[in-house]
């Protein structure tokens, strides 16, 4: 299978080339732009694997949560690009690309981003013994760091760790791994994708859509 899969939900813009379990990967980390480098970056990984959109399977993308912003310059971008060469989509959660990027077989990992606003979007994971992909096991919240479920997990993962050092205090106890840094990449959008497109459940471009969890974008001022 070819997928071509993108992500600009976080301060990381990367793209990914799959390719029969071969990936083909650029990333850069910048704090805005990523609307000026995403195209650039696909053109680059295609070009390199001698292929041209039409000969791809599909697209992935980063669905969110993360900047509203950036969710939304993927979803533009795979829209138009999916669009123009008749390909389907499938859109994978950031907090589960995170997850997968850690997640070891066995492994319970909560994942906490930084959601600003003193909030973090998080929810939890499972990697079963004998599997290649995590799995979701509650759904995906914003709230305030203290809200957090302390639950049974060995690890943790996300920007939410670094950004509230309390929730590190709180949560980081025992045998448990911390990755705090840890940002969301397309080449595990791509492999969290994949069993989505076997099983016929890609979307056509115009279906592509973001996955915000929160509406409200600022604080409010109250007089």
């Amino acid at each position: 299978m070819r997928l071509l899969a993108i992500d600009t939900a976080t301060e990381r813009c990367s793209v990914a080339l799959r390719i029969d379990g071969q990936v083909i990967e650029r990333a850069i980390e910048m704090p805005r732009g990523h609307g000026d480098l995403v195209l650039p970056m696909v053109e680059s990984v295609l070009q390199e694997a001698g292929l041209k959109l039409a000969d791809l399977d599909g697209i992935a993308y980063g669905r969110g949560p993360g900047a509203f912003t950036g969710v939304r310059i993927a979803v533009g971008v795979v829209q138009g690009l999916a669009f123009g060469a008749g390909l389907k989509t499938v859109g994978v959660s950031n907090l589960a690309a995170v997850a997968q990027q850690v997640a070891q077989p066995g492994d319970r990992v909560l994942v906490c981003m930084d959601a600003r606003m003193e909030q973090v979007y998080w929810s939890s994971f499972v990697r079963e013994q004998g599997s290649e992909l995590v799995t979701p096991l509650a759904a995906e919240r914003v709230d305030a760091p203290d809200a957090v479920d302390e639950g049974d997990y060995s690890t943790l993962a996300g920007t939410g760790f670094k950004a509230y050092p309390k929730l590190t205090e709180r949560l980081a106890t025992g045998a448990r791994v911390i990755h705090e840094v840890t940002l969301p990449k397309a080449s595990d959008i791509a492999l969290l994708a994949e069993p989505e497109f076997r099983a016929g459940r890609a979307k056509p471009a115009a279906e592509a859509e973001p996955v915000y969890i929160r509406d409200q974008v600022a604080h409010v001022k109250v007089p």
